[in-house]
């Protein structure tokens, strides 16, 4: 959702600018070809949180150039910013739920990156790769955007793959947390028989977070890398925070209930968390301590958040074939 969110404040561009970002060209190409782009480690800078987090009613604006020209309806999902462009997934809902990784530029021009990705939620490692929650394999993979080449990074557990890996988050130490629920869950072969919360040690051992939120979606680390949030559970589900003791979560408490089908999420540098709500067409935006401050609404289906943009402060929203953007005063996690 982070190399801790906000351990990564800055990601550098080969044009030497310099984008703040806190841890915390064509029109949609259909070509299968993958485009082979220069790519950075992330640069880590520290900056300081400044500014005021968004309040009230808000609305974001869609970005017309980055409605897809195919006709099959889909998802875009997983966004995270990258050197000064926005990535992210889209797949349709066809057999195996076809997807690619896409890019987004600042001036509006997309850009099909990988053809066949498989993938839902991003991320981004220290080195600048993309972790990507991948239904498709059935676990997480690691893209090499300069290359197109796919590493496996978790594979099974209990000897079998995971349902349909959702999002994911990425912790200062290399710690990777992810969401396994069932929506895609047909492309997996096996499966298995619990939707849960898993945890990726540095050393690629696998264990389990949670086993008790129905399909958990969205997940995110707080500024600290203290906290862990993951929501799920439907119509009427849950924000759940999980305090991190010794790099270990711990058992977690509801933050919020009632959230209208939770979707991904961001956290921005003061550590409040942009929840999405899939059906509700709608972002909330809760404090550390449960209580909602904002609405953020958008014109379709909603499916994740990330901050991103020249000074890391415009909030970018994804959803059913949609992009949204909002100009925010603080900065946030890139994924």
């Amino acid at each position: 959702m982070k190399i801790n969110n906000f351990s990564v404040t800055t990601f550098v561009a080969l044009n030497l600018s310099v984008f703040a970002l806190m841890e915390c060209q064509q029109k949609a190409s259909d070509s299968a070809e993958i485009k082979a782009i220069p790519v950075e480690p992330v640069a880590l800078v520290s900056t300081a949180c400044t500014g005021v987090a968004p309040a009230g009613d808000l609305v974001a604006e869609r970005i017309v150039t980055a409605n897809p020209a195919r006709t099959e309806p889909g998802l875009y999902e997983g966004p995270v910013w990258i050197n000064g462009a926005l990535y992210f997934s889209d797949f349709t809902f066809g057999q195996g739920f076809p997807s690619r990784i896409q890019r987004l530029d600042t001036d509006g021009v997309m850009t099909t990156i990988i053809s066949d990705s498989g993938s839902n939620g991003l991320a981004v490692d220290a080195q600048g790769f993309i972790v990507a929650a991948t239904h498709k394999y059935e676990s997480l993979s690691r893209y090499n955007l300069a290359t197109g080449e796919r590493t496996s990074v978790a594979e099974k557990y209990n000897g079998n793959g995971f349902n349909s890996p959702n999002d994911l988050t990425i912790a200062k130490d290399g710690t990777i947390y992810f969401t396994d629920p069932n929506f895609q869950h047909d492309a997996a072969a096996i499966g298995q028989e619990k939707t849960r919360v898993y945890r990726v040690a540095t050393d690629g051992t696998v264990t389990v977070v949670d086993d008790t939120i129905k399909n958990p979606n969205g997940i995110a680390l707080s500024p600290a890398g203290d906290i862990l949030y993951v929501d799920g559970g439907g119509e009427q589900g849950v924000l759940r925070a999980y305090p991190i003791v010794n790099g270990v979560p711990q058992a977690g408490r509801d933050l919020v209930t009632g959230v209208n089908v939770p979707d991904g999420m961001a956290v921005d540098c003061y550590g409040n968390i942009y929840v999405a709500e899939h059906l509700a067409q709608r972002l909330r935006v809760f404090t550390p301590a449960g209580t909602q401050i904002a609405t953020i609404k958008v014109d379709a289906k909603l499916t994740n958040a990330a901050f991103g943009g020249v000074q890391g402060k415009t909030l970018y929203l994804t959803g059913s074939g949609s992009i949204w953007k909002l100009d925010v005063d603080v900065t946030g996690s890139p994924y």
